[in-house]
């Protein structure tokens, strides 16, 4: 009897360890995302072209991260329970995106945001295509990764392998079996893996999402890198779907949701432009000129910054 109260004990005390440990990351690692997200939108809008974020738009984009997290967390756990309670019938991989991404991504946009306008959505290839097609983006804000999901496809990211340990959304996007990349260092295999995987995908008729940025800016246009162009023409012959996200530039500071005007209400417009056909023989930088050139036509926003800007820096010539 001493034994096994000694072993209860035991397992007790691990236990209790455990969750404490749980505990403290889930606490610091939300803590962490939040701070860093708020951090990093800030730097977005600090170009003299854009409004600077207000105290209620820092408020907003912490709250955002924070629900975002936690309700990532909670469809992580959702996942997992389904998939023991259905004894492994279920598809962790598309409930995952499907479910929990999508239904996180609508909420926080529209509990924070406003409303998205989806343009161009004929635009899209059948969802049986084969090769699937490559998407590709422009990167300007924390808004961008949950206004995609308003295309209800399903995708695959490419995300830094240091996601992975965000309570919440590393959970869902392993989950999810999204490609996670070592972009800084030595990271010949990590990028080797990104191909493998992303052609792996595409050969299946699971589309990858690129944002060829490479970062999120939303002053001017930032030059595209080559990876998603790479992709598209090693699964040649395929397509490029060209996306624009163009970003209110009230997107934070207005008091959304506390709004009595509908007209009033910030609105994300999702533009979806036509496939651009890629074969083994196209030039990948005419092909990356053909979708930047599309994706920026549809951005007001980023047009209109870079027209102050030139317009202030010919004032002080």
């Amino acid at each position: 009897a001493l034994h096994h109260n000694a072993k209860m004990t035991i397992i007790g005390a691990l236990s209790t360890l455990f969750l404490l440990l749980a505990g403290g990351w889930l606490v610091l690692g939300l803590t962490l995302a939040v701070v860093m997200s708020v951090v990093q939108e800030r730097k977005i809008w600090l170009p003299h072209t854009l409004p600077s974020l207000s105290l209620w738009g820092m408020l907003k984009v912490a709250v955002f991260n924070f629900v975002w997290c936690s309700f990532c967390f909670l469809g992580s756990i959702w996942v997992i329970l389904k998939h023991v309670l259905t004894l492994g019938l279920s598809r962790m991989d598309v409930d995952a995106h499907c479910t929990v991404e999508r239904f996180v991504a609508w909420c926080c946009l529209r509990m924070f945001i406003g409303r998205v306008q989806v343009n161009g959505i004929d635009n899209l290839p059948p969802v049986d295509t084969k090769p699937a097609p490559t998407y590709i983006c422009n990167h300007a804000s924390q808004i961008d990764v949950a206004a995609v999901y308003f295309m209800n496809r399903r995708f695959k990211w490419i995300a830094k392998k240091s996601v992975i340990y965000l309570p919440g959304v590393g959970q869902i996007m392993a989950l999810g079996e999204h490609v996670f990349i070592q972009r800084k260092g030595k990271n010949k295999k990590s990028v080797s893996n990104l191909f493998d995987k992303s052609d792996k995908a595409i050969q299946s008729g699971i589309p990858m999402f690129f944002f060829p940025q490479g970062t999120r800016w939303m002053a001017d246009r930032l030059p595209f890198k080559d990876g998603a162009f790479i992709v598209a023409k090693n699964n040649a012959p395929s397509m490029m779907v060209p996306l624009s996200i163009d970003i209110p530039r009230n997107a934070w500071n207005s008091f959304y949701p506390f709004m009595f005007s509908e007209s009033d209400v910030p609105v994300v417009t999702l533009t979806v432009h036509p496939p651009v056909p890629v074969t083994e023989e196209t030039d990948k930088e005419e092909l990356k000129k053909k979708c930047m050139d599309a994706i920026y036509t549809a951005m007001p926003t980023i047009l209109q910054a870079e027209s102050e800007s030139k317009k202030a820096a010919k004032y002080k010539t």
